[in-house]
């Protein structure tokens, strides 16, 4: 039976990418958001095109059906849309087009060109929302990844097929903090989904991290906040496609999704306009289903595939790291997590690394004895020092009474030269171990 399955689904894949029916409706509804069109064969996800009183097309997609009814929701939140307009599917929307030559590229949430360098010509197709894989059959997280981060490699070290979350209020340095991995990172591939991002911080994103040889193995796939909900979820979905299909060619693939809070946002106004129900914060219920569903994609491949290693950040709102719903949904879910502090940038500390409430799930695995307990001695004498800051500002303790004390207060230089990295510096993942072994006497 399970044999059938698989030669069934095979001969499936292997069908015309056009081998659906044109079809057509007419609006009947349309509240500025949701649009609704006489019923016609489609799925869930199929674009279509809406003509407009000014004679051109708007682009739309299906969300669901309601009555007999199909509803949609449009990527062009201002186009004219009159009563009785034609809807006409223009294509399944559930595959992407991919190829090598999408890398050194900045892309649309559709897969269009956004950088001016010409059309792109892809050869392979890829489907939008992946190939499920069997958990039993992934890689293990056996060896660590190189992210060029001295914080990160030593105190957090990252795993090749490891899902971290990135949990920052707004100005802590998150974008610098990805920059950083961006252009350092040993991965043979790199994709950024900038979704839901200021379009000023798009471009300056786009110019850090895209310089020289760097852009030879870099892809961006960018959404603005401006952009329509489906559109910055599809971008989301879009980044991650890209990375799996690199990653069933045998690559070691770095996924950066910035920011997982926006794709959550927008999961949330397609929701509520559907009729959902809102629970914690506003956030419908198909929020949380669809956070796990994404992270999921991620991580090592099966055997004869690479690995996608991948970073989601999510904004903690008001700092606010333990009682906001996407902050403990995608924490469940991943492989760990790195807190910035606002605290950290206080003190003039960058990247502002919070080392006592950031945690690595697979570390104690692919990392020395030696390693683990230096990181571990480095934690407690971080956590010993800002726990007794201000009573030694206060003049409240005196030296000799607790030598571990002693000991934070003597190294606390060395700790914060440590965890402090320039922008465009880069170290190696064999320099922060030794450096941290050295630093702790380990």
């Amino acid at each position: 039976m399970t044999a059938n399955i698989a030669r069934i689904t095979d001969d499936l894949r292997a069908l015309p990418d056009k081998s659906f029916v044109k079809a057509s409706g007419r609006v009947k509804r349309f509240d500025g958001q949701v649009l609704e069109c006489g019923g016609f064969p489609v799925s869930v996800g199929s674009i279509c095109g809406v003509s407009t009183a000014s004679g051109q097309v708007a682009m739309a997609e299906v969300i669901g059906f309601r009555d007999g009814r199909n509803m949609l929701f449009l990527y062009d939140l201002d186009a004219r849309i009159e009563l009785g307009a034609q809807v006409t599917i223009l294509d399944p929307g559930n595959e992407i087009e991919v190829g090598p030559e999408i890398l050194g590229r900045v892309i649309d949430a559709l897969g269009a060109p956004l950088d001016e360098r010409g059309p792109l010509k892809l050869p392979d197709r890829w489907p939008l929302m992946g190939r499920p894989l069997n958990p039993l059959a992934r890689k293990a997280v056996s060896r660590p990844l190189d992210v060029g981060v001295r914080v990160v490699n030593g105190l957090l070290t990252v795993g090749s097929g490891q899902r971290l979350g990135i949990i920052a209020g707004s100005g802590v340095g998150k974008s610098v903090l990805l920059s950083m991995m961006t252009r350092f990172s040993q991965a043979d591939v790199i994709i950024v989904g900038l979704i839901g991002e200021r379009g000023r911080e798009v471009g300056h994103f786009v110019e850090q991290v895209m310089p020289g040889d760097v852009r030879k193995k870099v892809c961006v796939v960018a959404v603005p906040a401006d952009r329509s909900a489906l559109l910055r979820i599809k971008g989301a979905n879009r980044a991650t496609a890209i990375a799996e299909y690199f990653r069933a060619q045998g690559k070691e693939v770095l996924l950066i999704m910035d920011s997982m809070t926006r794709v959550a946002h927008a999961r949330r106004e397609i929701g509520l306009a559907l009729g959902e129900q809102p629970t914690a914060k506003g956030y419908p219920p198909s929020v949380v289903s669809m956070i796990p569903a994404l992270i999921e994609r991620s991580g090592a491949g099966e055997a004869g595939q690479g690995a996608i290693t991948a970073f989601y950040t999510v904004l903690a709102d008001g700092d606010d790291v333990t009682n906001d719903p996407v902050v403990d949904t995608a924490r469940a879910i991943l492989d760990g997590h790195i807190v910035l502090s606002r605290r950290q940038t206080q003190l003039g500390i960058y990247p502002a690394v919070d080392v006592t409430a950031s945690v690595s799930r697979v570390m104690s695995d692919i990392t020395p004895s030696r390693h683990q307990k230096a990181a571990v001695r480095f934690r407690r004498l971080v956590s010993l020092y800002l726990e007794n800051r201000d009573l030694m500002l206060m003049g409240g303790y005196s030296p000799g009474q607790d030598p571990e004390l002693d000991l934070a207060v003597s190294l606390w230089p060395k700790i914060t030269e440590y965890t402090r990295q320039g922008a465009n510096e880069a170290c190696r993942f064999s320099d922060s171990q030794q450096d941290l072994i050295r630093l702790m006497g380990e």
